[in-house]
This record gives structure tokens, sequence and C-alpha cells, in this order.
């Protein structure tokens, strides 16, 4: 039963969920990062067929991960220091997750404020460790499979995506084969969209796929969201000012 409901999970994440990322890069540095993921209704409805008027389900929750390590303190101390090092990477994140089967809406964003870009933190991390340290959970124990790191030196901007679990990356393969053999004639939509917008034109994309906003300061890139879990070095990129 457990098998069969993670297998459940990656398919509804694979099939019906839409995550997109945005960046606000400032001349000094600084800027903002959001990520949104949501749920399209119309593939998330032709997955689940007649349960989908059935679920019943509301949540409304915004929090910053700061206030987590504060309300949690001493499940907090009872980390490593590097554990505790790294949770606190996570402090000016802001989350709000919505989940509204009334209103259709399933929706989580995240929002990061920043100096210098790369003090990011891989943030599709973010709830997971917000869960860890409500339910005194071990981080040994997360599955996650890649890091992401981002820098900008004032003339080029990078996005470096490291897979660091090459056993939950075939897991993932193997899951999705299953998963395509079973429904592979419904029209699903996922994708996986990168937006950044910069504070002088842009030279150069490393991705060709890369499309140019008219004055050519922003650069969009969509990627097929099963793809890019699969081969999350997929969406590295270098992008270079004028």
């Amino acid at each position: 039963m457990k098998n069969y409901f993670s297998f459940l999970l990656l398919a509804i994440f694979f099939t019906s969920c839409q995550v997109t990322e945005t960046i606000h890069l400032n001349e000094d540095g600084s800027g903002t990062i959001e990520t949104i993921q949501f749920r399209d209704e119309h593939s998330y409805m032709l997955l689940m067929g007649e349960k989908y008027s059935k679920e019943e389900k509301f949540q409304d929750t915004t929090y910053v991960f700061r206030d987590f390590i504060t309300k949690y303190n001493e499940t907090f101390l009872k980390y490593t220091r590097p554990e505790q090092q790294l949770f606190q990477k996570y402090a000016n994140a802001k989350v709000n997750a919505r989940m509204s089967s009334f209103d259709k809406e399933f929706k989580t964003i995240i929002t990061f404020s920043f100096t210098k870009i790369d003090a990011v933190p891989n943030l599709y991390n973010t709830e997971d460790y917000a869960n860890d340290l409500e339910n005194n959970y071990a981080l040994t124990a997360e599955s996650h499979f890649f890091d992401i790191k981002y820098s900008f030196d004032g003339a080029i901007f990078k996005r470096a995506v490291k897979v660091i679990n090459e056993a939950e990356i075939e897991k993932n393969k193997r899951q999705m084969d299953h998963f395509k053999s079973k429904f592979n004639i419904l029209n699903f939509t996922q994708t996986y969209t990168l937006k950044y917008n910069f504070p002088r034109k842009i030279k150069l994309v490393s991705n060709s796929a890369a499309i140019l906003s008219s004055d050519k300061k922003s650069v969009t890139l969509t990627f097929l969201l099963s793809d890019c879990l699969m081969n999350p070095e997929s969406t590295n990129l270098e992008v270079v000012l004028e």
C-alpha cells in the first residue's frame, strides 16, 4: 500500500503540477526569488476521474521559516551544528500554501529576498525542512536528489544544478516509465518555467531555447517537468549581460 501511495503522489506531481521560478536581480546583486507550484486542475481531473469531485480539503497557511525555528527551538537544538546551519539558510524564506477543493486552487508560493544571490538555498526543500522541524524528523531520512546554486558577479549569472542522489534519480525514472505505460493516452499539462529579470540587457544565454523579452532584459525558459526531475542538470543556465 505504501508503494502504491508513493507512486500515486509521483503521478500527481508529474502530471498535474506546474512550477515557475522567477528571479528579479538588481544592479547591486540584491533581489528576490519566487517559486510557485500549482496544480493544473484539468490534468488532475483526468488523472483522478470520479474521485475529483469528491475531494474535500482546505488549508491556507503562511509562515516565515525563521518563525518555525523559534517555535520549534527545542527540536532545532537537537540537530547537529551543520544541520542547524542548514536550517538557518532558509530563515528568510516565506511560504504561502493554499489548498482549496471548493475553489479548485492548490498552490504553494515561496519567496526569498537576498542581498547576494549566492545566499539563496534550494527553495524546493523549504517545506520538507519545515516539516522536519515541526515533527522532529531526521534530516538523513530526506530523499532530496539535487541541489541548486546561484551566482552573479555583475556581468555573468549562473544557475548550477548538481545531482546529489543518483539512486533517487533512477527510482524516479523507473516510476515514471511505469506511470507512462499506464497513462500515456491522457493529455497532461506539466511544465517547469524559469523567468529571470536582469538590470541590463542580455548579451548571451547558454540555452538556445531561451526566449528574450523585447527589451532584452528578461529571459524565459520552459521545460517539461518530468524531464527536469529525471535530469535536473538540464536546467543549468548561464546568462551574460552587456
